[in-house]
């Protein structure tokens, strides 16, 4: 086993090795490229509908009506959202709602406040 391998870049393991062009961590079975190992942050990109890049933490307005599935409530335009949690997926943030609870929204349909 050679020292010189980087840790696993997501659960940070030592025990990483090699398999042909793949490096793998047999504790979480994550396989990365050491050519993008540059990129091992994997660092999630989230931009509202103005372009802007959220982060974590930022402040939220809902830029459109959005109607909620399953519910007859609807999010009005306006509604300020705080505190969000960038994820991966479809619905890329992640918040509670005043009033309303926890919620998974598009980054299209806000822009940071």
């Amino acid at each position: 086993m050679s020292t010189n391998l980087p840790n696993c870049p997501k659960c940070n393991s030592i025990y990483t090795y090699e398999d042909g062009t793949l490096l793998i961590c047999p504790e979480c079975a994550h396989e990365w490229s050491p050519a993008n190992d540059q990129q091992a942050g994997d660092e999630l990109v989230v931009h509202d509908a103005n372009g802007n890049l959220l982060q974590d933490g930022d402040t939220i307005t809902i830029i459109k009506d959005l109607k909620v599935k399953g519910s007859s409530s609807t999010l009005k335009i306006g509604t300020k959202v705080k505190n969000i949690r960038l994820i991966d997926g479809d619905h890329n943030i992640d918040c509670k709602i005043d009033g309303f609870g926890a919620m998974k929204l598009k980054s299209e349909f806000v822009k940071k406040a």
